[in-house]
């Protein structure tokens, strides 16, 4: 088993939780696989012991050695490792050293039981669909996907925008808000859900359109199948506007053309046999807490 981690940022109170993930993978004779910034990071602390490893540089086929990526943070680093396996189909396991974590949703302190479910088969495999941004200009550098949502908001300008958008080329509305949400099923636990979008089932076969704070307060989000196209124009008194993919942003001009549609690949989150969907919802979202319960 060769298992890769990453790790965008951890405070010094992660170190012990490190030290014993490092141990375990020793002892289960499991090759170990480090991000660059990870080692980075891991090269200024004292107290890391590291067993035998090698090291992976991002948006590259190094990982392709690997069986298993660990996203160690929170939900926001697993939306990076994301980027670094692209169409890859390498399973990502999310351990939580963050706040929320509908993503990674392990905890650290089951790290000896996870290995254990790895290496023995104890585990499935959650297959999460995508979507990708289409610009008439380059301005992605080939991360041109999301796991979680692309969006259009504002950039410079108190206004309010007006974000034209079409669905297959036929017109649905121009929305005048501060910016507009398309969301994966995935996505629909984050910034939609935020904004008063829907939470919608991970294998559904939808996106979710969501305005952000809109003007016109009779305009709701709307969920539409993902096999449809949609498509944008921008106005607003600026000339500026930032686009999103997960948490990555890009400053465009209303020039640039942009269409998203379903990515072609999948990501595959590992899912560990106790765990389900309804479980991480009402422990994230305390659905059913109440003072008379």
């Amino acid at each position: 088993m060769r298992i890769a981690v990453h790790a965008k940022n951890f405070q010094d109170k992660a170190l012990p939780f490190l030290n014993e993930m490092f141990e375990v993978i020793k002892q289960k004779d499991a090759s170990l696989l480090l991000s660059t910034h990870f080692y980075e990071q891991l090269k200024e602390k004292e107290n890391i012991i590291l067993p035998e490893y090698e090291t992976y540089q991002p948006y590259t086929n190094d990982i392709k050695k690997a069986d298993f990526l660990f996203s160690i943070g929170g939900d926001g680093t697993l939306l990076e490792c994301i980027t670094h396996i692209a169409d890859r189909q390498i399973p990502v396991l999310g351990i939580n050293l963050g706040r929320l974590g509908f993503l990674a949703t392990t905890s650290p302190d089951d790290i000896r039981r996870t290995i254990h479910c790895l290496e023995n088969g104890y585990y499935s495999f959650d297959e999460r669909s995508l979507l990708k941004a289409y610009t008439d200009k380059e301005i992605f550098g080939g991360l041109d996907f999301a796991l979680n949502d692309f969006t259009i908001t504002k950039r410079d300008t108190a206004s309010m925008i007006v974000v034209h958008t079409y669905i297959n080329g036929e017109y649905l509305n121009s929305y005048w808000a501060d910016g507009l949400i398309v969301s994966t099923p995935t996505g629909s636990t984050g910034y939609s859900l935020s904004c008063g979008g829907p939470v919608v089932m991970p294998s559904s076969n939808n996106f979710i359109i969501s305005p952000v704070s809109p003007h016109n307060l009779n305009v709701r989000p709307l969920i539409v199948s993902d096999d449809c196209v949609i498509s944008f124009t921008i106005e607003g008194r600026s000339k500026n506007f930032l686009v999103s993919l997960d948490s990555r942003s890009y400053v465009i001009d209303n020039t640039v053309q942009i269409a998203v549609k379903k990515e072609k690949f999948k990501t595959k989150l590992v899912k560990l046999k106790e765990e389900n969907f309804w479980d991480t919802l009402r422990n994230k979202l305390n659905w059913g807490l109440d003072a008379r319960n």
